[in-house]
């Protein structure tokens, strides 16, 4: 009878953490709100392999705002006005880049894509699909985890503590007819 309760306390701490655990990696960065004290800028958001983008940040309370990306070489911003940015030739089509900018340590990010192009081969389909660039890829979480969202993760977790509920009854009444 001893070894039904320890059972029945394990598998309740485990329905705990189940449901605790996606809570506590909500904010782990990449699928939270991009929110910062100063405001910035990348125009366009689709460029060519070797366009040129405009920067711009604003709010910054420090006169030099740093603006970096895989696609481009490091960029300042001095004294709240835009500078421009030239895209790497080889960039692959169809690629999201991450351009981050630091005011004074707080950083905030948004996405570059990468437009598509002809490869001059003749065949004249275009090379405009999804590639996996070479450096600057806009990493996350994964399939896995990406996915999921809180009514899921909720649905989930009910499921599951039913589930363990059923069990433990079925168990206890088991033991019960036993005696």
């Amino acid at each position: 009878m001893r070894s039904i309760r320890v059972a029945s306390v394990a598998l309740l701490s485990t329905a705990a953490f189940a449901l605790a655990a996606p809570m506590a990696s909500a904010n782990d960065g990449g699928t939270t709100p991009n929110v910062t004290s100063f405001g910035f800028t990348v125009s366009p958001t689709t460029v060519a392999p070797g366009g040129t983008v405009t920067l711009n940040a604003t709010g910054c309370q420090e006169p030099l705002v740093k603006a970096s990306s895989g696609i481009f070489d490091a960029v300042e911003l001095n004294e709240g006005k835009p500078a421009t940015a030239k895209v790497d030739a080889d960039a692959k089509p169809g690629a999201q880049y991450e351009v981050t900018f630091d005011c004074k340590g707080e950083k905030g990010t948004t996405t570059l894509t990468v437009a598509g192009h002809s490869t001059g081969t003749g065949t004249g389909t275009g090379e405009t699909g999804t590639t996996t660039p070479s450096k600057g890829v806009k990493a996350g979480l994964g399939g896995g985890a990406g996915g999921l969202n809180t009514p899921e993760i909720a649905a989930g977790s009910a499921l599951l503590a039913g589930a363990l509920g059923g069990g433990v009854f079925l168990m206890r009444r088991r033991a019960g007819d036993g005696a």
